[in-house]
């Protein structure tokens, strides 16, 4: 096949020089339509590869001139989430303004302190008081003899309520009598009837009562729900008590 097509364009060499010259042209222009391809196609690449490092290096320059802005003004902003820490000076001031607003509010001796915070609030207190499960604290100062209270039973008691700030805002000493009422009638706030229901007739003890087990919200209530109340109180007496029923008429009689 080879001889055979060299021996049909040997006759005419005109023609065959006059094709070779004209591959050699063709292929010549392809070669540098090829070239000039390639040349174009290495500055585009070069081209959108700087394009991308000056975007790349814009996009750094405005990353940390946003990071060097939100320094400014906001230092705080790189601690967001986490869990801030209770400074002990500013809790020893507040610790030092209870103790004063107390003492102007002519509250009595080892009354405890209340350190508010927001929504927080640490009661501080001497090692003698007791502290229950429900959140009820308490410190007797009396312990009385005899039984302890129990449901359907009337008490006889003396009580002096105070805010947390220590100022006096009840008290059956000033009123010129003691309050007397049924155990287990709800009659009581739950923290005070659950700081009572162990106590012995001439006991004397301070209850201090968390919001949870405090008054219902209401105009008529002395204290605040969300506050805690302190009350010092004497147990006078306990006494039975039986329904009794005379005719259409029917009470209970403690004696």
């Amino acid at each position: 096949m080879v001889i055979f097509s060299v021996s049909l364009v040997a006759p005419t060499p005109n023609l065959q020089d006059r094709t070779f010259s004209t591959s050699a042209v063709l292929t010549s222009s392809c070669e540098k339509r090829e070239r000039h391809r390639l040349l174009y196609k290495q500055k585009d690449e070069g081209l959108q590869d700087a394009n991308v490092l000056l975007h790349e290096e814009r996009m750094k320059r405005r990353f940390l001139l946003f990071l060097s802005v939100s320094s400014v003004f906001f230092p705080t902003s790189s601690s967001t989430g986490k869990t801030k820490s209770k400074n002990p000076y500013d809790e020893r001031r507040l610790f030092e303004l209870n103790k004063r607003i107390q003492k102007e509010n002519n509250a009595p001796e080892d009354f405890p302190s209340f350190i508010r915070e927001g929504f927080e609030v640490k009661v501080v207190t001497s090692d003698n008081y007791i502290k229950r499960d429900s959140g009820l604290i308490y410190l007797d100062f009396e312990v009385g003899t005899g039984d302890c209270p129990k449901a359907g039973q009337q008490v006889t008691f003396h009580y002096i309520g105070y805010n947390e700030s220590g100022r006096r805002i009840d008290s059956t000493y000033l009123q010129g009598s003691p309050a007397k009422i049924r155990m287990g009638t709800n009659g009581l706030v739950p923290g005070f009837e659950q700081g009572i229901q162990d106590m012995r007739p001439g006991g004397k003890r301070r209850i201090i009562i968390p919001p949870e087990l405090g008054p219902p919200v209401g105009p008529s209530t002395f204290f605040s729900s969300k506050q805690f109340e302190v009350f010092d109180v004497e147990l006078l007496s306990i006494k039975d008590c039986q329904r009794r029923t005379i005719g259409f008429y029917s009470d209970v009689v403690c004696t």
